[in-house]
């Protein structure tokens, strides 16, 4: 499981706005180190499940391993 706590500014607007699912159970993406794709311009972060474990897609650029894109959040 991934457990996931949400993130509120003192005036109560969320942290996060977007998440979008990339892969899903029909259509598998998967991607290399070299091929992770930036979000929103480097605002948002892609989640990757590796042969190391789910990571960001920036920890895995910086390990050089590719894996199964999951999601995008931003």
């Amino acid at each position: 499981f991934i457990r996931i706590y949400l993130k509120y500014s003192p005036t109560k607007v969320p942290a996060i706005t977007h998440l979008e699912r990339i892969s899903k159970p029909g259509r598998r993406v998967y991607v290399g180190a070299d091929e992770i794709p930036p979000v929103r311009g480097g605002l948002g972060i892609n989640i990757l499940t590796t042969s190391r474990g789910v990571m960001t897609g920036k920890q895995a650029r910086k390990l050089g391993v590719g894996g199964e894109l999951l999601c995008q959040i931003w």
